[in-house]
C-alpha cells in the first residue's frame, strides 16, 4: 500500500493518491491532474475511483477532468448533488481498492455533503481518515460556508459538526492516522498547525475542538467565533465544483498567448480586463503600468486574487517575469480564474521600451520613517489579530481583504502612509489604492518587522474598533 499526499502550499490544499496492488484511489484531486496520472502509470496502476470530501469553496478540484481521462467515477458522500455523473456514496460505503477498502464517513456540519473516508490495510486493521475540511490538525473545517447558500445557520452546522466528530471521528483508534485537506493558511479554519499530517490520538490531545469534556453548546460558541466573512469567490468554486468547469488545458493555452504592447494595450481596453503584475513587490514599486493591481506569485497569491478581485469571470492581463506565464495561469486556474487573455511578451521592460506612460510606487525605509517629526497618518493593512498583538501608536488598522470597504477612509490628498508585516500586503493595498486614483501614499520598505526592528514606540493595547 502506498499513500502519497500532494500538499500545494499556495492553496495550503492536500491530495492523495492510495495505491494498492495494481489499484489507486485519488482524494480531493488538484485541478491539473498530471501528477495522478503520472504516478499511476509508473505504478502500472489504474485510477479506480476518485473521492470528493465535498464541494470545495477554496478551490476548483480536478475531479471531472481527471474522470474523463480515466473513466473513472467520481465518488461524492450523501446529500451530494451534482450535476455530473456521480456515485453519490451511502454512509458505511466500502470500496475496495486493490486489497485495502475505504470506506465513506457521512460526517455533516462543514458542509451537508461532507464525507470521511477512512482506510483500512491488508489486515483489515484502520490505518488512516483523508478527513477533508470536518478535521484539520489543531481545528476544525469552518461551519458557515454552507448555510450562505442555504436555510441552515452556522451554528445549526456547527451542532451537526459536534455530533459528526463525536459520533464518527472521535470512537476511532488513536493510532488513526489524520490526512486533512487543508493545513495552516487556508481560510477554511483559523487555528491549523503546521504539519499536514498527524495521529487522531495526538489531535484528541491537542486540537481545542476535540477536548472530551466540551458540551455541545461549547463547541458551537468557540468554533463559530472569530470567523472572517469568507472570501467572496467561495461560492463561485463550489458551483464550479458541483457543476463542471472548463479543461485546464484550454485555459492554459487561452492564458498563456503572448501579446504585443500594442495589442496588450487593445485589449485592456477593449475588454475592462484586470491588469495583474504578478512580479516581486520591489519590481512594482520601481515601475508598473498605470491602474495595474499588484498580487505577486512569491506570496498568497491565487487566494488573495480570490479574495479581493472576487469575480472568477472577470478578464485579466498579466504582467510576469519571463517564463512564469503558465505558473500564474495555472494557479489562477485553481481558484476559478479562468479568464485569462493573455501576457505582456517581454514583460514590463517591453512596456518601458515603447515609451509608454508608467507609474510606481513610493517607498521610505523603517528608520527614515522613524525620523519623522510632523503628525502621520498610517494605515496599518496586517489582519486585525495581528494588529491586537502590537502595532505602531495611533496606527489605523484597515485590513486588506477589506480595503475595497474603506476606500473614501484614506486621504485623497494628504500624505499617508502603509505598512503590513513584512511589505506584501501594502504593496497589494497600494496598487489597489493608486488604481482607484488615490497616489499620496508611501509605502513602509519591510512593514511592521522592519518597523519594529528600528525600534520605534510599539503600543500592545487593544484598539475597541477599526475603521
Amino acid at each position: 500500500m502506498t499513500i502519497k499526499q500532494i500538499y500545494t502550499g499556495c492553496l495550503s490544499q492536500g491530495a492523495y493518491y492510495i495505491e494498492s496492488n495494481g489499484e489507486a484511489a485519488i482524494i480531493d484531486p488538484l485541478r491539473e491532474v498530471h501528477f495522478y496520472l503520472e504516478r499511476a502509470q509508473l505504478d502500472k496502476a489504474k485510477i479506480k475511483y476518485i473521492f470528493e470530501t465535498h464541494f470545495h469553496a477554496d478551490f476548483v478540484s480536478g475531479h471531472v477532468t481527471l474522470a474523463k481521462k480515466t473513466g473513472a467515477p467520481i465518488v461524492f458522500g450523501p446529500n451530494a448533488t451534482p450535476t455530473f455523473d456521480a456515485l453519490i456514496a451511502q454512509d458505511g460505503q466500502e470500496f475496495k481498492v486493490g486489497n485495502i477498502t475505504i470506506i465513506a464517513i457521512h460526517t455533516p456540519g462543514h458542509t451537508m455533503e461532507s464525507t470521511t473516508y477512512l482506510l483500512r490495510d491488508e489486515n483489515g486493521q484502520d490505518h488512516a481518515i483523508f478527513s477533508g475540511d470536518t478535521l484539520f490538525l489543531g481545528d476544525v473545517g469552518r461551519p458557515d460556508l454552507a448555510q450562505k447558500m442555504g436555510v441552515l445557520t452556522e451554528k445549526d452546522l456547527a451542532g451537526f459538526l459536534f455530533d459528526s466528530l463525536r459520533e464518527k471521528i472521535m470512537p476511532l483508534a488513536d493510532s488513526v492516522i489524520v490526512y486533512p485537506a487543508h493545513g495552516a493558511g487556508s481560510a477554511c479554519g483559523k487555528n491549523m498547525m503546521k504539519q499536514t499530517v498527524d495521529t487522531l490520538g495526538n489531535q484528541k490531545k491537542m486540537n481545542y475542538a476535540l477536548r472530551a469534556s466540551m458540551t455541545k453548546q461549547e463547541f458551537i460558541e468557540e468554533v463559530t467565533q472569530g470567523l472572517l466573512p469568507p472570501p467572496q469567490y467561495f461560492p463561485l468554486n463550489v458551483s464550479m465544483n458541483k457543476h463542471g468547469y472548463e479543461d485546464i488545458s484550454e485555459v492554459l493555452k487561452r492564458g498563456t498567448k503572448e501579446l504585443s504592447p500594442e495589442a496588450f494595450e487593445a485589449i485592456a481596453n477593449q475588454t475592462g480586463a484586470i491588469i495583474l503584475d504578478v512580479r516581486h513587490q520591489d519590481a512594482f514599486a520601481k515601475g508598473h503600468i498605470p491602474r495595474a493591481i499588484f498580487i505577486g506569485l512569491d506570496g498568497g497569491f491565487a487566494p488573495w486574487v480570490g479574495a479581493l478581485i472576487a469575480d472568477v469571470k472577470q478578464p485579466l492581463l498579466l504582467i510576469t517575469e519571463p517564463g512564469q506565464e503558465q505558473e500564474a495561469v495555472t494557479r489562477l486556474s485553481r481558484v476559478g480564474f479562468d479568464n485569462t487573455l493573455g501576457y505582456l511578451k517581454g514583460g514590463f521592460d517591453a512596456w518601458k521600451k515603447t515609451a509608454r506612460v508608467y507609474d510606481n510606487v513610493s517607498s521610505i525605509t523603517a528608520e527614515t520613517f522613524k525620523q519623522k517629526q510632523e503628525p502621520l497618518v498610517v494605515f496599518d493593512v496586517r489582519k486585525e489579530s495581528e494588529y491586537i498583538s502590537e502595532h505602531l501608536e495611533d496606527a489605523l488598522n484597515t485590513p486588506l481583504h477589506t480595503i475595497h470597504e474603506h476606500l473614501n477612509q484614506f486621504p485623497e490628498n494628504n500624505t499617508f502612509y502603509l505598512h503590513c508585516a513584512g511589505g506584501y500586503r501594502s504593496m497589494i493595498a497600494a496598487s489597489i489604492l493608486k488604481s482607484r486614483g488615490i497616489h499620496n501614499i508611501i509605502n513602509i520598505k519591510g512593514g511592521f518587522t522592519a518597523l519594529k526592528e528600528s525600534g520605534i514606540k510599539i503600543s500592545e493595547f487593544v484598539c475597541p474598533s477599526t475603521l
